[in-house]
């Protein structure tokens, strides 16, 4: 044996510790597994329009409808079935105005779908969006003064909204509009009204996002005037998405939520270091489309690129993810 054989021989006797061991077989990667990705992580996104039998797929969404009641239950029946965690309704109106008077109108598409879920689907968790911005003609997401967005008087709607929610009996409302003090206004009605147990999932560090695109034109939402800067959040910061979240458990959150998701896997973790509670992240429209945009282009492997983002989501510290991909993930987890 040569010298240079046997100091390479030496070199890999000394190896002790070799990662490679535990990643040599699908069964040994999965024992030593630190993240699990099960189907009750997953919240699905549901949008609710008027009407019967309908089903219209949002261009810049492929494989996301606008649906009618009777479509909305069939998914939820599905999302059941999928083992998903839940669902999350958006209202599509018929009529809007400059209050959004349609928001909490008994007999509106949330409203009706969720007692629809309610009769049918009775071991699912139905979420709510709370905020005005699919209801008003002028699509932003409060009553609107001189081209401003009023904080108190939109509180005031906000809780009209989600009161009506409660009372079609839904699991969790979900305020999505960033207004002060909006979160213990929901929360102290709620209680007035005996819906102690409804559950409040916040936006609490809801970003100014440039991946939101492809939802305003699912719910027709995009403002006639300015943007929303005034109310949602500023890209750059971290200590005010803690301020956010902290202000939002005082007043009576039970869910905080970060969104998006995937720009934003920083905060998700501070959120959870910080506050140890359930948290949930938002996979937005705009992440949604790029990758299906990339898989339709022959770029990306959809399967892997999916579980991939979900992963590193859950990952960062999220309980909850709410995506467009959720039924199709629980279809890969199985």
């Amino acid at each position: 044996m040569t010298n240079k054989q046997s100091k390479r021989r030496t070199l890999v006797l000394d190896l002790i510790q070799r990662p490679r061991r535990l990643r040599r077989t699908p069964a040994m990667r999965a024992l030593v597994r630190e993240t699990h990705l099960l189907p009750q992580h997953l919240i699905y996104p549901l949008f609710v329009c008027a009407g019967t039998a309908i089903r219209r797929e949002i261009p810049s969404m492929p494989g996301v409808f606008q649906l009618s009641v009777d479509e909305v239950v069939r998914e939820a029946e599905m999302a059941r079935n999928d083992g998903l965690g839940g669902v999350l309704l958006f209202g599509l109106p018929e009529e809007k105005d400059e209050r959004g008077s349609a928001a909490d109108d008994p007999e509106a598409p949330v409203q009706t779908a969720v007692r629809a879920i309610k009769e049918t689907v009775t071991d699912l968790v139905v979420m709510t969006d709370v905020c005005l911005c699919e209801y008003t003609s002028h699509g932003h997401c409060g009553v609107v003064v001189d081209e401003e967005v009023i904080n108190d008087i939109t509180v005031a709607r906000l809780v009209d909204v989600a009161l009506s929610h409660a009372e079609a009996g839904v699991d969790v409302v979900a305020p999505s509009d960033m207004m002060d003090g909006r979160v213990g206004a929901i929360r102290g009605a709620l209680d007035e009204a005996g819906h102690q147990r409804v559950a409040i999932m916040s936006y609490a560090a809801k970003y100014c996002s440039a991946y939101y695109g492809p939802f305003r034109e699912a719910v027709d939402s995009a403002p006639a005037f300015g943007d929303r800067r005034t109310h949602q959040m500023d890209p750059a910061n971290t200590d005010e998405a803690l301020r956010e979240v902290g202000l939002d458990l005082e007043e009576g959150a039970d869910i905080v939520m970060v969104k998006p998701a995937l720009p934003y896997l920083d905060i998700i973790r501070a959120v959870k270091q910080e506050f140890c509670c359930p948290t949930a992240a938002y996979q937005v429209s705009g992440e949604y489309a790029m990758v299906k945009a990339a898989v339709a282009n022959g770029w990306l492997d959809e399967p892997r690129v999916v579980m991939e983002a979900l992963t590193s989501i859950r990952r960062a510290g999220a309980d909850i993810i709410i995506t467009y991909f959720a039924r199709y993930a629980a279809s890969l987890l199985k």
